[in-house]
């Protein structure tokens, strides 16, 4: 007998029980070898005051099994609750949020039907770090981080992917010819790591005119890698353009464990009216099928889904007159897919799963990068209501003149700057500075001058380049 594969599992909120039993009706029909360890998440966890919207004894059984099939949850408005998805991502490291985004042309209606790309988003860091700072009463602050070892790990996954499911062209999009230094590296990163993988073809675009294109021409690309906000965003993009956010799942993929799940949220307004398409979550639990080495079971699953809805057996979201022949329910869809067990489509492309690989590649460290790091300077942001001229004197008398620029919303306001700049109360100003005790006098210098000092930012030299 076949030993089975434990996994976690959360029926969700709104409409998730009604997909989720559904999705595991499925599976078992289909011979998937699972072991359910069931937990509660979502909205009752939240109310019983827990933050994240997950207990404990969750954790300890997603630490167990490794593999958490989650239906979509709802989170309680007000009161300072966390996204459980960010929660879950970065506590177990799931670092690349991978999206097929395939159209179903002529089955399912859509602008782009030879649409079939992958979209791969880092999943741990940019914005999505959350961490904010109100610094003055108009003005909060974000901050953007983009590591090395962060950046390596999801493009060389990108890679990978592409090389393992026969896919011929990596493109990466980032905003480096605004954002130097962040999207710099993630793009500098991006080639690097391209030269390692002759056999995939490699492009970049920066992200504006690269999401417009998507958007226009989706079959122009094949697997997109993507920092994570922007991921985020052109991954919902790319759902929506295959015909409906409804068919995308999603697999959220660690060194350590896995998290799978559709895209949509809970819809509570049509929890128990046997009405939500299951399909977003089938489709997701199929790619956990395959990350648990069942393939067999995966295409088994896949290939009976598109033949029900080749066959126009649709759910209230997708129905279409003349199209469509049948409009079905929840549970009657997933009776739909089950009875075609073993079939295969015969207008849509057929899938075959096959065992994903050992990733040896994902257990290398980031290559080390040595330089030399000479301390050149301080940005030092002040919150003030003092036009830029009294503000510079100030600065000036405080630092015995080592002052050398004053920047407001990124803008150089002094010493040349314009009289048409608006400028708020949030001054950042440039002083040399060539220790951290010559740093350490000038903010003491400020402070006691009483100038009003939010924050403060090192400036550093490598290898004589300006890292600022």
């Amino acid at each position: 007998m076949t030993k089975k594969y434990p996994i976690t599992v959360a029926h969700g909120d709104g409409i998730g029980p009604e997909i989720m039993q559904a999705t595991l009706d499925i599976l078992l029909e289909a011979g998937a070898q699972i072991e359910i360890e069931k937990v509660e998440i979502g909205e009752k966890v939240y109310l019983a005051g827990q933050k994240t919207g997950i207990e404990e004894k969750t954790w300890e059984s997603l630490r167990r099994t490794k593999v958490f099939l989650k239906a979509p949850i709802t989170t309680p408005q007000g009161g300072g609750y966390r996204s459980l998805n960010v929660t879950v991502r970065t506590t177990l490291g799931l670092y690349a949020n991978v999206r097929p985004c395939v159209a179903y042309h002529p089955v399912i209606s859509t602008k782009h039907p030879e649409m079939d790309l992958v979209i791969i988003r880092e999943n741990e860091e940019d914005l999505y770090t959350g961490i904010e700072y109100q610094q003055t009463p108009d003005v909060c602050h974000a901050l953007k981080l983009i590591s090395r070892p962060g950046s390596e790990r999801i493009i060389r996954y990108a890679f990978e992917y592409a090389r393992n499911n026969n896919r011929k062209k990596v493109t990466a999009f980032t905003k480096d010819n605004i954002l130097k230094r962040s999207d710099g590296l993630f793009h500098k990163i991006f080639d690097e790591i391209a030269e390692e993988y002759p056999d995939i073809q490699n492009q970049h675009w920066i992200v504006d005119i690269g999401a417009a294109k998507l958007a226009d021409t989706p079959e122009q690309f094949d697997v997109v890698v993507l920092p994570n906000l922007y991921g985020d965003i052109l991954s919902d993009v790319g759902a929506q353009i295959t015909g409906s956010v409804g068919l995308v799942g999603t697999a959220n993929i660690g060194e350590k464990g896995a998290m799978f799940e559709a895209i949509h949220g809970s819809a509570p307004t049509l929890a128990g009216h046997d009405r939500a398409n299951p399909s977003g979550l089938l489709l997701a639990a199929v790619l956990m099928l395959n990350h648990i080495h069942q393939p067999d079971v995966a295409t088994l699953i896949h290939n009976a889904w598109l033949k029900t809805i080749e066959e126009g057996i649709h759910t209230k979201d997708i129905y279409r007159e003349g199209v469509s022949q049948k409009k079905v329910g929840t549970k009657a869809f997933a009776k739909a897919v089950i009875a075609r067990l073993g079939e295969t489509p015969e207008i849509l492309k057929r899938v075959k799963y096959t065992p994903s690989p050992h990733e040896d590649w994902a257990h290398h460290g980031s290559k080390p990068v040595s330089a030399k790091r000479e301390l050149v300077g301080v940005d030092v942001t002040i919150y003030s209501h003092d036009g830029v001229e009294t503000l510079s004197q100030k600065l000036i008398n405080a630092t015995r003149s080592k002052l050398e620029a004053i920047y407001n919303r990124g803008v150089t306001v002094w010493p040349e700057g314009f009289p048409e700049t608006l400028c708020i109360d949030q001054w950042r100003c440039r002083f040399s500075a060539d220790s951290p005790p010559e740093v350490v006098q000038i903010l003491s210098q400020l402070v006691e001058s009483g100038l009003d000092v939010i924050k403060s930012e090192n400036l550093y030299e490598f290898d004589g380049q300006p890292g600022y």
